[in-house]
C-alpha cells in the first residue's frame, strides 16, 4: 500500500489529526524535516481539508520537489573524453548488479561503456562483475582480488580513452558510511582518475535501497560530505509501498535519483520519471 492509499484509508470520513498525518508522512519515509514542512503548509491551507484534497496536496508538494522531468545521463564527450560514472554505497544495497544494469542501459543505446571492477575487496565482486560483462557485451577492467581501487579505475580510464568509449562506470567497493578510511579511499579514487581529465569523474552516484527508509538519507548525507554526489540509484522500489527516501533526498540534499531498479534482471531498471514515481509508486 502507498503512501497516498494509507493516508487515504486513515482520513477518508475523518477529521484531519495533523500529527497522525506528519506520523505517516514520516512513515512512508518522507523525514521527519519534510514531514513536518509539508504538514505545516497544509495546515495554512483556508478551508477544511478533507482526505482526498489532502493526498491533492501532498502530491503537490512532493512534484515541486522532485521536478517533473527526468534527469538524463550527461552525453558522451568528444572522442577520448569517456564521461566517467562513479558508483558508491554500503553494502549489500545491489550497488555491483545497478552497475552492470546501467552498463546494459547505456549499450542498449548504443554507447560504447567500459566497466572498472574496482571492488577490490570482494573477490566475488570482481567475479560478479567479469559474468555481467559477458553477459551484456562489455568489457571489464579488474585486479587481483584486494588489488589497489585506484589504479583498476586509471587502467579502465586509459582503456575507454584508447577505444573510443562513451562511458566508462567504476564500481567501487560496498563501504559502511561511517568508516572514514574508506570514504578517503573514494577521494583518491576521484584525484586519480582526474589525472587524465580533470573534470572526471563527471558524475557520482550513490546506491541506495529503497526499503531502508530513513537509513538510505543517511546514507547519501555522508556520502555526500566525501563525493559531492550528482546522482541516485534506487533499488528494490518493487512496489513494497516504500521509496519516500527519493523525496527526502531531494529536498535535504538536491540530489535527484537517475534510475531505478526494480528487480534483478537487466531490462528491470529504468530511468527516473518523477511524475510516473508520484502517480504510480507513492
Amino acid at each position: 500500500m502507498g503512501l497516498f492509499q494509507s493516508i487515504l484509508n486513515r482520513f477518508r470520513g475523518n477529521d484531519i489529526d495533523w500529527d497522525d498525518l506528519e506520523e505517516t508522512l514520516i512513515g512512508g519515509d518522507l523525514g521527519v524535516r519534510l514531514s513536518t514542512e509539508i504538514v505545516g503548509r497544509l495546515q495554512k491551507r483556508k478551508g477544511k481539508l478533507e482526505a482526498e484534497s489532502v493526498v491533492v496536496a501532498c502530491r503537490e508538494e512532493i512534484t515541486a520537489i522532485l521536478g517533473g522531468e527526468a534527469v538524463p545521463v550527461p552525453p558522451p564527450g568528444p572522442p577520448g573524453k569517456p564521461t566517467v560514472i562513479l558508483v558508491a554505497g554500503v553494502n549489500g544495497v545491489g550497488k555491483t548488479t545497478s552497475v552492470a544494469k546501467l552498463a546494459a542501459y547505456l549499450k542498449n543505446q548504443g554507447h560504447g561503456v567500459v566497466l572498472a571492477a574496482a571492488d577490490t575487496f570482494r573477490a566475488a565482486a570482481i567475479e560478479q562483475l567479469k559474468i555481467w560483462g559477458e553477459r551484456i557485451g562489455v568489457p571489464v577492467v579488474t585486479t587481483q582480488y584486494q588489488g589497489d581501487p585506484s589504479a583498476v579505475c586509471f587502467d579502465a580510464h586509459q582503456k575507454a580513452i584508447a577505444t573510443g568509449a562513451a562511458y566508462l562506470i567504476c564500481d567501487t567497493a560496498g563501504r559502511l558510511h561511517t568508516r572514514h578510511n574508506l570514504m578517503e579511499e573514494l577521494k583518491k579514487i576521484r584525484r586519480t582518475l582526474a589525472k587524465q581529465d580533470e573534470a572526471a569523474p563527471h558524475e557520482r552516484w550513490i546506491v541506495v535501497d529503497a526499503t531502508t527508509g530513513s537509513n538510505a538519507v543517511s546514507q547519501a548525507r555522508e556520502f555526500q560530505s566525501s563525493l559531492d554526489l550528482t546522482g541516485v540509484i534506487v533499488t528494490k522500489l518493487d512496489g513494497s509501498g516504500k521509496g519516500g527516501s527519493v523525496v527526502a533526498i531531494r529536498h535535504e540534499l538536491g540530489v535527484s535519483t537517475r534510475f531505478i531498479g526494480t528487480g534483478e534482471k537487466a531490462e528491470d531498471f529504468k530511468a527516473f520519471v518523477p511524475a510516473e514515481f508520484v502517480e504510480t509508486l507513492l
